[in-house]
């Protein structure tokens, strides 16, 4: 359809328009395509190709042995005890409240004194992703002038979520190539020389993408450093449980922050360890100084969340209450997130055993050594191009694995195939 033509005041006829297009091009004609997210990308690489044998090693689920998605046996049951017997009325602001008891007491520890004393502010979130991004909110508003220093490399959300929020974001040294394992020395060195009172996101187990993580005494040297620097401590626990298998050990890092008497921050998601992806379930948590300021940092919180998404889903945060708030259950959870984690390692033993068998004069011990979800191969985007090209493997380009994704039955061939494009 078209609008009609008419004269302006000098008499010049207008040219007739599609009805329409005016308005769109004053509005929006401006707006060019945003650049697609890298494992987005993956993912539509992998569907278009037709190759039987192809692996999809960039997405960030457990698979079991099969290559299949895993609903754990525990999350069934609760949700047996659930259905039929809950409302569907909104939830708080700050979510529901057996939810975030239950979460933090998996992060900071059952007897852990911050919440025996009322100092933790705590609140549902929309998994990690919520969490981080609430965060960043609460800095830069209350504290604007700070900035937050982010490792290199880190999961690459991480950026956008505080530039988006508009906190400055500085750098840290974290991965040293050479040796695919940490750059203690550097990081160190950072932290010392980062201005006094700066924010420093960690990774509290399982650093995506390296799989790279510090010793129980390196933490206990990082947190010296910050304590003596005054700087607040952010931790992303994002894979509590599924790295080592053990969520106490999984959590090791925060005790010793805690034990060393830090005020700091911590993200929880529930996507990994409970296989809740599509649930978008998680907890932010900020140890303050005394219940006060904790009762006064929940209510900002609580603010900041009202106009984002003004409150969260309920099904996801049920399903975590009922399984950590029943013994049975909370015992055959921590079993099933033992057996990921182990199948995870057991991939890693088998992938660097292959490697070694292939003939290839590389080093590979960084794959077992190395710990969680990700193997950071120290493939260059060259070498993974080509093992998307000619073998039909797919993952981002800084060479990170999935191995999650990784079989026994395809494990060898993952290996043949990193031999051939490493050796060429």
């Amino acid at each position: 359809m078209y609008s009609l033509s008419s004269s302006s005041s000098n008499g010049a006829l207008r040219t007739a328009l599609p009805m329409g297009v005016r308005s769109m091009s004053q509005w929006w004609g401006h707006v060019t395509e945003a650049p697609k997210d890298p494992i987005l990308g993956i993912s539509e690489a992998f569907k278009a190709c037709t190759h039987p044998d192809k692996m999809n090693l960039g997405v960030g689920a457990y698979r079991d042995d099969n290559g299949k998605p895993v609903v754990l046996d525990c999350v069934r049951e609760a949700e047996k005890r659930i259905m039929g017997n809950c409302d569907m009325e909104y939830l708080p602001i700050g979510g529901l409240s057996d939810f975030c008891d239950h979460s933090i007491k998996l992060a900071y520890g059952e007897e852990a004194a911050c919440i025996a004393e009322g100092r933790v502010a705590s609140l549902q979130s929309l998994s990690g992703t919520g969490s981080c991004r609430l965060m960043a909110d609460f800095m830069h508003r209350f504290k604007p002038e700070a900035k937050i220093y982010i490792p290199k490399p880190t999961w690459s959300n991480h950026h956008t979520i505080w530039k988006d929020a508009r906190v400055e974001e500085a750098l840290y040294r974290y991965y040293l190539p050479e040796t695919r394992g940490l750059d203690f020395d550097g990081l160190m060195s950072d932290v010392k020389d980062a201005p006094k009172g700066s924010f420093f996101l960690l990774h509290a187990c399982a650093h995506n993408p390296t799989g790279v993580d510090p010793t129980a005494a390196q933490w206990s040297e990082i947190s010296g450093v910050m304590k003596e620097k005054g700087h607040f401590p952010f931790f992303d626990m994002a894979y509590q449980g599924f790295a080592s298998g053990d969520c106490v050990r999984d959590a090791q890092a925060i005790s010793i922050f805690l034990n060393d008497g830090h005020e700091l921050g911590c993200s929880q998601s529930y996507a990994k360890n409970m296989g809740l992806y599509g649930q978008r379930v998680g907890c932010l948590s900020i140890v303050t100084g005394n219940k006060s300021e904790a009762s006064a940092v929940g209510s900002q919180l609580r603010l900041l969340a009202r106009p984002t998404y003004s409150n969260p889903p309920v099904h996801g945060a049920r399903i975590v209450s009922t399984v950590l708030g029943d013994a049975e259950l909370k015992a055959q959870w921590y079993n099933e997130v033992k057996v990921m984690a182990e199948r995870i390692i057991d991939m890693r033993a088998k992938l660097r055993a292959s490697l070694e068998a292939s003939g290839s004069t590389l080093p590979w011990q960084h794959v077992t050594d190395q710990i969680g979800m990700f193997c950071f191969s120290g493939m260059t985007g060259e070498m993974v191009d080509k093992l998307a090209k000619d073998h039909y493997i797919f993952m981002t380009r800084n060479g990170r694995i999935s191995m999650a994704g990784v079989t026994s039955g395809t494990v060898d061939r993952l290996a043949k195939a990193m031999h051939e494009v490493t050796s060429a």
